[in-house]
């Protein structure tokens, strides 16, 4: 032992002896005491300077990459009870249900369909046959394999009766198949170009639901505990102690995804009873997301994104033959200050609209009408159709088509954003003459009582496209009766050929090019004053990245890129760098 101290002592000596050393030791000591505080502070700065520059160097060299770690708290609204692919009726039962299982294919934050648990699939030539192959790594979060039985039996549920899904219009007369065991095919009745939109169903494991009545399909266990293929799967669910209601769902990283985990480590979702309440959690650091509300915090920052919906007064010209003149319902449209209705009433968060499709679609929109002069200019219209204006009685008369227009009763559903558009209408159409009559409905009572039986002058509504880009349902001449869509009772031969034509073509340029003319002819016919399309807001912690929002048609498409969300980084060397799927 003594001779290995020995040793060590030797080894530092000589060290300390080391000539170049030496003489930096005798040069300090010669100066006086303030030159060697100058070199000492010299020194340093030399010494800080070249760890700058290490970094420097080490960030011009290495690149930032996402990496594990995190977890987010998303303020939803309501409670979940129906986490389930084929019946989720609200949209905080969707997004459970999105985070928890994946379909075929998926909306990617894009705008485009993107395979998940389908590796590849074919269209026959016909465009009727529907062939997806599984990937081999398609696994439900219990660990068991994906398989096209899977598949054909999540299908036949959809198409079940009796379990009465909202989708079963959407499947209906579709043949599904189990070719083996990761082959799947589909035969459509007819060419449909828009059916990738059905194959983003979550898939439902056949094993675990095979022996589960449609009676007790609602009230099984699986419908608080889901087992699907998604992202995430459930860790913990919180309940209210008095009501039962549950009031969170906590969610982590799903090890069995077919893209590999997410980044995030988890998702907590807490669920308020109205926004109110949801607002005051994300003020006070609650929560760290939520959709559909704003926030001065410095901790977090507001996306947007176009919605899938169109809103507008849809005009019946069965119940007043004067909205069957063009003039009329042309000038009603122009008459409309849309920048200044969309920022009063929603603080800006809206894009105003002359047609029936929504921005974001890849269509040229039609332009809209400056916003000032706009009751002068639907005034101009008027009278060069030969509509003359009487002060006295405050009417519109067309004597050569015997016509007169002095009211008009708006019905819409009475909740506040609706009250309040319809007496922005009703402000900018009572200064073109006209006496405007609103009438608010409950919003079961005004489908069952108004929408159903097509009965009112003007209605404002909303209408929502799907991914898909399907306007067969709302513009086609054949949908203008109940249960039909068409609530403008619009008919126009050339565009149901349009329809038809975008429905079974194949091209995508094609059925964008039938798109552009479904828009330009619909918006030259005004058979609704179309007002605006509501931007989807959704507020977000400052530190999460990779949030990339395609077109929404449900809050839920918010998740769309959920997998790739990511709160933590590290620095790598660019070839160590990989790029996770969505």
């Amino acid at each position: 032992m003594r001779g290995v101290f020995q040793r060590t002592r030797h080894i530092v000596t000589r060290c300390r002896s080391c000539k170049p050393l030496l003489k930096f030791s005798r040069t300090i000591r010669a100066l006086s005491p303030s030159d060697t505080f100058i070199a000492y502070v010299l020194a340093g700065i030399v010494v800080i300077a070249s760890i700058l520059a290490i970094r420097a160097t080490e960030y011009k060299l290495f690149i930032s990459v996402p990496t594990y770690g995190g977890t987010i708290i998303e303020g939803d609204l309501g409670s979940p009870r129906y986490i389930n692919p084929l019946l989720s009726p609200t949209d905080a039962d969707r997004d459970i249900t999105a985070l928890t299982y994946a379909g075929l294919m998926k909306f990617s934050g894009n705008g485009k369909f993107v395979p998940v648990l389908a590796q590849s699939y074919t269209l026959s030539p016909n465009g009727k046959i529907y062939t997806f192959i599984l990937r081999k790594n398609a696994r439900f979060s219990d660990g068991t394999q994906v398989t096209a039985a899977d598949v054909v039996f999540t299908v036949k549920k959809a198409q079940d009766r009796n379990l009465k899904s909202p989708l079963f219009q959407d499947w209906h007369g579709i043949i599904a198949t189990v070719i083996n065991k990761r082959t799947v095919r589909f035969t459509l009745p007819q060419a449909y170009a828009p059916f990738l939109q059905n194959t983003t169903l979550g898939i439902l494991p056949e094993h675990l639901w095979k022996n589960i009545s449609d009676a007790q399909f609602p009230f099984s266990k699986l419908m608080t505990y889901p087992v699907g293929a998604g992202p995430f799967i459930v860790s913990n669910v919180v309940r209210n102690a008095t009501s039962g209601l549950i009031v969170e769902y906590d969610l982590k990283a799903s090890k069995n995804y077919v893209f590999g985990r997410p980044y995030l480590n988890g998702i907590d979702i807490r669920f308020y009873p109205n926004n109110t309440e949801r607002t005051q959690a994300l003020l006070q650091g609650k929560i760290t997301n939520a959709y559909g509300i704003t926030t001065d915090n410095k901790n977090n920052y507001v996306l947007g994104a176009p919605s899938s919906s169109v809103f507008g007064v849809f005009f019946n010209e069965n119940k007043d033959p004067v909205l069957t003149n063009l003039a009329i319902r042309k000038a009603l449209s122009l008459a409309i200050n849309r920048h200044q209705l969309i920022q009063n009433v929603f603080n800006g968060n809206g894009f105003p609209i002359m047609g029936p499709v929504p921005p974001g679609m890849g269509i040229t929109q039609t332009p809209i009408p400056s916003n000032t002069h706009t009751i002068a200019l639907a005034a101009r219209v008027l009278t060069n159709a030969g509509w003359t204006y009487d002060g006295n009685a405050r009417e519109w008369r067309n004597k050569a088509k015997k016509l007169v227009f002095n009211s008009l009763t708006i019905k819409t559903s009475n909740v506040s954003s609706m009250r309040n558009v319809a007496t922005a209408v009703r402000n900018d159409w009572q200064k073109l003459g006209i006496s405007i009559t609103i009438e608010l409905y409950e919003p079961g009572d005004l489908n069952q009582n108004v929408i159903r039986p097509r009965d009112y002058q003007a209605l404002l509504s909303g209408v929502a496209i799907n991914h898909g880009q399907d306007l067969f349902a709302f513009w086609h001449s054949s949908q203008r009766t109940d249960p039909g869509l068409n609530i403008a009772l619009y008919a126009n031969k050339t565009v149901d050929a349009l329809l038809e034509n975008a429905r079974t073509v194949r091209d995508a340029k094609k059925r964008l090019a039938d798109l552009n003319s479904i828009e330009k002819d619909i918006s030259a016919d005004y058979p609704a004053t179309f007002i605006y399309n509501p931007k989807f807001i959704y507020t977000i912690q400052n530190t999460l990245h990779g949030v990339v929002m395609p077109i929404i048609n449900t809050p839920s498409n918010r998740f769309a890129t959920v997998a790739t969300w990511y709160t933590s980084t590290n620095l790598v060397w660019p070839f160590l760098a990989s790029q996770k799927m969505p």
